[in-house]
């Protein structure tokens, strides 16, 4: 197997053992303690990614991409194989901060071995979008297969159980052949880093509208999950078809808006779409009661999901257009913004929560996404 085609599939497996569980990390904590608690036991997690992330080129450079893969995978199944067997309130704090951790080291150190396998640019475009390809079709997958295993109940040890079965193949494929290694990220300063973003307004604004697209990746899978299903009562068997088709847009709409951006209008007018639609979609879940259809919730969603996936194809796209790869401090900052939102979009959530129950953190944070994402959209210097 080509070692392209082993990431993908690794890739795939990645995505469905991460995916099955963050739609039910909330809904399983609030059995032992309120829902802005359990917000705050996902941003202890992220503290520890964010931390940790300073120290991941070292790691990178002493052990390799592909071992330390290895050790997060076995990690990762071990914490899965711990919550299925209900270890109880502290138990379930200490291994739900450790997935949490876990999922964006996982993550970059196959983004490392990808690279590695590029040796000329012309290939990039085919390479990453089978990379994304295999994550997405698993993706749209995994919520039929969450509804199935929970069917009409509550057992979450089931999904637990199956994401530790779905880490094997993962561990089982890196552990049977070498992949190439690629060079290690360079060491790079946080307060570099975060001042070279600075210095150039475009790169601040794109990587703005990046920051926000991560925070609506942690609230809205975290929280329309709970409100849909704990406070709705719809039951997973529902959620399950919902969700999957909530995230089709990634599959339909994310090559056609890279070549209109490419070809017709240019990266900040997609993107503004993009915040228009998410923004707006999202304060609408404020609306939602149990007179709604579920055909009628799962068109919500799934406008959500269609904004979310034009940022996240126009913010990838224009950042990678003005940075090169000698622009480690850039590139590096970029990619510390997934586990700095981990932190704060749980922090925030747990807050607006707090005060003005779900739908008013739906209408203030589906407003914020609109409000400060048209700013950071209408900031950028188009190439067009």
């Amino acid at each position: 197997m080509h070692p392209r085609v082993t990431l993908s599939v690794g890739n795939f497996f990645y995505a469905i053992a991460t995916t099955l569980v963050v739609y039910i990390i909330l809904p399983y904590l609030a059995r032992f303690m309120s829902e802005s608690a359990a917000s705050l036991v996902v941003a202890a997690g992220a503290a520890l990614s964010l931390v940790l992330f300073l120290y991941l080129p070292h790691l990178v450079e002493r052990f390799g991409a592909q071992s330390l893969a290895i050790v997060l995978g076995i990690a990762q199944m071990f914490s899965l194989f711990a919550l299925a067997a209900a270890p109880g309130a502290f138990g379930a704090t200490v291994f739900v901060a450790l997935l949490i951790a876990i999922q964006p080291f996982l993550s970059y150190t196959l983004d490392i071995m990808l690279e590695a396998t590029v040796a000329e640019e012309g290939v990039t475009g085919r390479v990453r979008t089978l990379f994304m390809t295999a994550y997405n079709v698993a993706g749209f997958g995994t919520p039929l297969l969450l509804g199935g295993l929970l069917d009409n109940t509550d057992a979450y040890a089931r999904i637990f159980l199956a994401a530790a079965a779905i880490s094997v193949p993962f561990i089982v494929l890196f552990a049977a052949r070498k992949l190439p290694e690629g060079k290690p990220p360079e060491k790079v300063r946080l307060g570099d880093a975060l001042s070279a973003i600075a210095r150039n307004r475009d790169l601040l604004a794109v990587s703005a509208s990046r920051l926000l697209l991560y925070l609506f990746y942690v609230w809205a899978p975290l929280y329309v999950p709970i409100y849909l299903h704990t406070k709705l009562g719809l039951p997973w068997s529902e959620l399950g078809w919902m969700f999957s088709l909530m995230l089709l847009p990634f599959v339909l709409f994310e090559y056609p808006a890279g070549w209109l951006a490419d070809n017709v209008w240019g990266d900040q007018e997609l993107l503004v779409t993009g915040f228009v639609v998410m923004g707006v979609s999202f304060v609408a879940l404020a609306l939602v009661t149990n007179a709604w259809s579920p055909l009628a919730i799962a068109a919500l969603l799934f406008a959500t999901r269609a904004g979310a996936a034009l940022v996240e194809s126009m913010t990838d796209s224009h950042f990678f257009r003005r940075v090169s790869e000698e622009d480690t401090e850039e590139i590096a900052a970029y990619r510390m913004l997934w586990p700095f939102a981990d932190l704060i979009g749980p922090l925030a959530g747990a807050g607006v929560l707090f005060v003005s129950g779900f739908s008013g953190f739906f209408a203030a944070t589906g407003g914020f996404l609109l409000v400060v994402g048209l700013i950071a959209a209408f900031s950028i210097r188009d190439f067009r």
